[in-house]
């Protein structure tokens, strides 16, 4: 029972790291567009959250590769996920626009 609890924490975990990396991807990409120094932005957000991302893999998976892979799977399910939510909103605001531009 033991091992099931934490295999279902490891792939809780792993869908937090998923949607902090991509959720961060999101909103960096979305910032460097206003963003003064782009450059620094896009690589300071990468060194965290790949740094974060190693840092809770590297702590779930200790000596234990059946984890390791259970923290991975929730990850890329998080990666759909944020996908699929970040599309629902852009594809919301662009139809906002275009509906503001009308009534102009």
């Amino acid at each position: 029972m033991n091992s099931v609890l934490y295999a279902i924490w490891a792939l809780v975990v792993g869908l937090f790291l998923g949607t902090l990396f991509f959720g961060g991807l999101w909103f960096t990409v979305k910032k460097t567009v206003t963003s003064k120094m782009p450059a620094l932005l896009v690589l300071g957000s990468f060194i965290i959250r790949v740094g974060i991302t190693l840092a809770g893999f590297y702590f779930i998976g200790l000596g234990n590769w059946k984890i390791l892979v259970i923290c991975l799977i929730g990850f890329i399910i998080a990666r759909f996920v944020v996908i699929f939510y970040t599309k629902s909103i852009d594809e919301n605001k662009l139809t906002l626009k275009k509906e503001e531009g009308h009534e102009a």
